[in-house]
Order: structure tokens, then C-alpha cells, then sequence
């Protein structure tokens, strides 16, 4: 019997490429590819790259995207994170705070799409 493994990439539909490439590349810090696919733009974090597209279908003309997601993305220093996004312009949803899965903030991207950094205990 086959099995899923896991999460191997994530795509995030988006209603301005450009717009959410230069927020995820100049806010976030994400590293870009040099080559993407012409209706995407691909980023490398690690584990599971990252990819924000043209969507498939229309999406709804305005409102937050991805209710309900909670997409969480391993950072080596929560607080140092914070501060760097705060400093390039970018505005989280409130300061650093303790959780069950360490220290972690969270913030929207430009399509409302939430996004909690968080310093992994384990490491």
C-alpha cells in the first residue's frame, strides 16, 4: 500500500507576481532562483522550496488568499528575523512571542496569506 510522504514544495497562487516576488525576495529575505518558469517565480528556503504563480483559475478580485492556511517556515533567530523584516519595511502581525514550536511571529503577505517564522526547539 502506498503512503504520502510529505509536504515536497509549496506553490502559492498570487494576484501580482512581481509585486509578491519583490516582497518575498526584498521584505522576507528569501533567496530567489535565477531560473523560474515564466508564469512563476521560484525561492529556495530549506527543506521545501517555495513558489508563487499565476493562478490556475481566477482568483477573487480582492480579500485575503488562503483562509485557513497556516504555513509555518523554520528560521534560525525569530527576534533577529523580526527585526530585519521591520527594518526593510516589512510588518508583522505583532512582536515575537514563545509558542509550542519555540519563538515565532507572523505576518500577511501583499495577497493576506499568513506566514509564521518561528525558531524551531530543536535546533
Amino acid at each position: 500500500m502506498a503512503f504520502p510522504i510529505g509536504p515536497d514544495f509549496v506553490a502559492l497562487q498570487v494576484r501580482d507576481l512581481q509585486a509578491s516576488a519583490n516582497f518575498y525576495q526584498n521584505i522576507l529575505g528569501f533567496l530567489r532562483e535565477e531560473k523560474s518558469p515564466p508564469e512563476a517565480v521560484l525561492f529556495k528556503p530549506s527543506p521545501i522550496p517555495i513558489a508563487l504563480r499565476n493562478p490556475f483559475r481566477p482568483l477573487p478580485p480582492a480579500g485575503p488568499l488562503g483562509l485557513g492556511l497556516a504555513l509555518w517556515i523554520a528560521c534560525d533567530d525569530a527576534d533577529e528575523l523580526h527585526r530585519n523584516i521591520s527594518d526593510r519595511g516589512g510588518t508583522a502581525l505583532g512582536a515575537p512571542a514563545d509558542g509550542p514550536f519555540g519563538r515565532f511571529f507572523a505576518l500577511k503577505d501583499p495577497d493576506g496569506y499568513v506566514l509564521t517564522f518561528h525558531t524551531n526547539k530543536s535546533r
